[in-house]
């Protein structure tokens, strides 16, 4: 059963809240998060990634990153100010992009059950990245980027979300790309509803932010071990968990470096004798289908069908593109390091795919259809691990809107 525990939350008031609100830390490199911020004193970038404010040529892993950061974030509490509530509290955040819609709880979601494996998870995560946000977690103490959690519909839930919903809202902002992030601080009542409610659910999974929740887990036994071993404020992580049938999962594109020594024409050709190839558009006629960008023009590849015994994550197109194509083909090993892929996600659209292998920058470019929250699901409840950058969730929650202190 899911855990759901109110907190005290550091936020800022109404009126610079758009100014505070910034994309998580990971979507943007430091040239798009200076860019973001510029002109900004409020963004809430300069504390995640206050690399931003030091010389380009800054390890963004520097001891000065980190030390920049916690005085950034000591420097836009006075200056915002961020307020921090009297009491602990449960929040509905709402995300409209365009036509979609999807509404969920803000709140402390348990250590233990992400520790114990009762929240599920489908991706492995990087030693370098978990050290980055557990050091910036301990030298602000505080989690500052919420995880994106999903669960399996539930009704009970979803009447205390209307009721909320038709009251006031602590925030509406409008970002820069035109997603409003809309916020809702529960009554008493309605806290102590969804707390009765989520004890319901049967299980909870992470969507998008991994490397958050294992994060959130050793700074946690950090400070357990300094407060003596008991309770601590970071027995919770910070997540907004939204139901399984309102997530929006884009696709991730991959695109490679070089052709494993063939020209264009002899890859195509090599492709060809393996694959059923025709002339295509940017976007995958299905599941099974890809889109591959080469020399100027878009192909449609079809994928061979999975063994009938296949594990459900080897079922996903991206990982037939692997098996079939990239690996064999193209030399691609373990897509996790091989220095040869990257990765597009799918809200810059399969329009940024060409556009880096016009500039150069890759021989070959694939868009991917659309891996489904069922198939998340599934492959977690089965204790399996997704690719490397099978799923883009979108519309992204904002950091500084919400900070858990610890």
């Amino acid at each position: 059963m899911a855990s759901l525990h109110p907190f005290r939350a550091l936020r800022p008031l109404p009126a610079q809240a758009a100014a505070v609100a910034a994309v998580p830390y990971d979507v943007v490199n430091a040239a798009e998060a200076r860019a973001l911020a510029e002109g900004n004193p409020l963004s809430f970038l300069r504390v995640s990634r206050a690399e931003i404010e030091l010389p380009p040529t800054t390890d963004p892993y520097a001891d000065a990153v980190y030390a920049k950061a916690a005085a950034n974030f000591t420097r836009l509490r006075a200056a915002a100010p961020l307020i921090e509530e009297d009491t602990p509290s449960l929040y509905v955040y709402r995300l409209r992009m365009g036509a979609h819609e999807q509404v969920g709880i803000a709140g402390g979601f348990s250590v233990d059950e992400y520790e114990h494996d009762l929240i599920l998870k489908h991706e492995r995560t990087r030693k370098d990245k978990e050290d980055d946000r557990t050091r910036h977690i301990l030298e602000l103490r505080a989690q500052t980027g919420p995880v994106l959690l999903t669960y399996v519909a539930d009704g009970a839930v979803d009447a205390i979300v209307a009721r909320a919903t038709a009251t006031r809202p602590l925030f509406d902002v409008t970002a820069q790309d035109g997603i409003v992030h809309t916020i809702w601080q529960t009554a008493a009542a309605d806290r102590d509803a969804l707390v009765a409610a989520y004890a319901a659910i049967p299980a909870m999974y992470i969507a998008d932010g991994h490397h958050r929740a294992a994060s959130a887990m050793r700074a946690r036994a950090t400070l357990r071990q300094a407060a003596g071993g008991g309770p601590v404020e970071a027995d919770a992580f910070l997540a907004v968990a939204f139901p399984d049938d309102q997530m929006q999962v884009l696709p991730y594109h991959r695109v490679v470096k070089d052709l494993a020594g063939r020209t264009p024409a002899a890859f195509l050709e090599a492709l060809r004798g393996t694959h059923r190839v025709r002339d295509g558009t940017d976007t995958p006629n299905g599941q099974g289908d890809v889109a591959m960008y080469l020399e100027g023009r878009w192909y449609a590849v079809g994928l061979r069908s999975p063994a009938s015994d296949a594990a459900p994550a080897d079922r996903l197109d991206v990982s037939l593109l692997q098996d079939q194509v990239l690996a064999p083909l193209l030399g691609v090993g373990d897509p996790r390091t091989d220095r040869q892929i990257d990765f597009i996600g799918g809200i810059r659209g399969p329009g940024a795919v060409a556009a880096r292998v016009d500039a150069g920058e890759a021989a070959v470019g694939f868009a991917m259809h659309p891996v489904s929250v069922a198939d998340l699901m599934s492959i977690a409840d089965a204790g399996g691990i997704m690719p490397p950058k099978s799923t883009w969730f979108e519309p992204k929650l904002r950091d500084g809107l919400l900070t858990h202190l610890l």
